[in-house]
């Protein structure tokens, strides 16, 4: 998916400036990194708050306009407003094509309903994780990964090693030798005592 984001850039700085720029309607922001100084910038805050709520706009590599230049960028820092559906400011970091990025990507589970620990043993599938830190190019960058669960039996987990990951991307806790837990499926006491009352009776 390929998302734009347009933005100008703000002349006007400091905090007086940046509450009349939200009472136009608009987003304080920056931009920063890469070989180039942090500059300040801001954005239409409808268009930036609808953005906000598709979970690609977190985990992609991002195309913004700024008065007509166009660069490649990643979402870093978003600052909402404790009560009211108001972005304050938000924060852009430019990217190179030739140099890795650590990025949080959501994780998705597949096939938990026709996993044996849910399907026979009536287990609930427990997501110990549900994003994941990795390390890639910029090119190689996932929306997101899948998880499968199709194998999965109650009582075992999956942990990092066990995620197939696409093409170029690292999961940064796996190279540090961390091998966490991602999901896992329990049995609820409900059941586990249905098949203790079950027991019972057979034995009679």
């Amino acid at each position: 998916m390929i998302i734009e984001v347009s933005a100008t850039k703000r002349t006007q700085q400091g905090k007086g400036a940046s509450r009349r720029l939200r009472g136009s309607g608009k987003v304080p922001a920056i931009i920063y990194g890469g070989e180039q100084s942090a500059a300040p910038i801001e954005m239409d805050h409808n268009d930036l708050f609808h953005k906000l709520k598709l979970e690609a706009f977190h985990a992609s590599i991002l195309t913004m306009s700024i008065d007509g230049n166009k660069e490649q960028v990643l979402l870093r820092d978003v600052q909402m407003h404790p009560y009211k559906q108001q972005v304050l400011h938000i924060d852009f970091q430019r990217v190179a094509k030739d140099k890795k990025i650590h990025m949080k990507v959501p994780l998705h589970f597949i096939n938990a309903e026709v996993s044996p620990g849910v399907k026979t043993s009536g287990g609930i599938v427990s997501h110990i994780m549900t994003e994941v830190d990795i390390s890639c190019l910029p090119a190689d960058l996932p929306e997101f990964i899948q998880v499968d669960l199709a194998q999965l039996t109650a009582g075992h987990t999956l942990h990092l090693s066990d995620v197939a990951l696409p093409k170029g991307v690292e999961i940064i806790a796996l190279a540090r030798g961390d091998n966490a837990a991602v999901v896992t499926i329990v049995i609820p006491r409900s059941v586990l005592a249905e098949e203790g009352t079950t027991e019972a009776a057979e034995k009679k």
